[in-house]
């Protein structure tokens, strides 16, 4: 199983795929999912799920972000249903978004008519332009130019709250996390879909999605350098398999991951 580039995206398909998974990664890591979440969706692929991994460029105008890896991953799907990669048939989709990508799937999910059997929403983050970019308050930016986002964090709450449409969630925060705001987004969507809304607060920080398995090999002599090593690998090696794990439960509650 190998990763391919179709239409600008890459896409990992197991045979015979049990559902499809629409990811959408982090401002700036986003740009390249199949190298900073390398680890993660490898992990789902092997457990039978096809991953369109869709890259995109951070804008201001977040709006026509979402529309535009809709659209690719739309006409992915057709690819991939013509060349007869993931057969004729109904497969569940699923959306996987990560800080930034939890607002473009919730956008999606908003303001587009699409099926999805769920979205998986870790970390999401809605900060303003001047928080997200943080050294943009120590430049001399005329303020009549009103830099914002489009829509803006209170446009997107009001979006979210009107219109969003997908009903069965997880949302995931991590314990040492300072910059997540799912604490905002839980309630809002709680009121919108009682009962079909489960929140997860796991072990690890808003950079976890993103890392990689440690292989650490101790060498003959056990040194204190091997054993900082295998503790690094450990917390590393906790942290990662937990969000494994937890995402993988609820897409399939019937089947023991642990």
């Amino acid at each position: 199983m190998e990763w391919q580039e179709i239409s600008g995206s890459f896409v990992l398909v197991p045979r015979n795929p049990v559902a499809i998974i629409h990811f959408l990664g982090g401002a700036f890591v986003g740009t390249a999912p199949n190298f900073t979440y390398r680890w993660l969706l490898e992990q789902l692929g092997k457990e039978g799920y096809g991953v369109v991994a869709t890259p995109f460029v951070n804008t201001f105008d977040h709006l026509a972000i979402a529309r535009s890896v809709l659209n690719r991953f739309e006409n992915i799907i057709d690819r991939l249903q013509t060349n007869n990669i993931v057969g004729q048939g109904y497969l569940p989709i699923y959306g996987i978004g990560h800080s930034m990508g939890c607002k473009l799937h919730l956008l999606i999910g908003s303001l587009f008519s699409v099926q999805r059997s769920g979205n998986i929403l870790i970390s999401f983050n809605n900060y303003p332009v001047k928080r997200a970019i943080p050294f943009l308050e120590q430049i001399d930016v005329d303020n009549s130019l009103n830099l914002e986002f489009t829509p803006s964090p209170e446009e997107t709450k009001l979006i979210i709250t009107k219109s969003y449409d997908i009903r069965r969630n997880l949302l995931i925060k991590f314990s040492k996390d300072n910059i997540d705001e799912t604490n905002i987004l839980n309630p809002i969507l709680q009121e919108r879909f009682t009962n079909m809304v489960v929140l997860r607060t796991l072990s690890g920080n808003h950079l976890t999605p993103l890392g990689q398995e440690i292989n650490w090999q101790a060498g003959e002599v056990f040194t204190p350098l091997d054993a900082v090593g295998q503790w690094v690998k450990q917390n590393f090696a906790r942290d990662l398999y937990g969000l494994k794990n937890e995402i993988l439960l609820w897409l399939n509650p019937t089947k023991n991951f642990l």
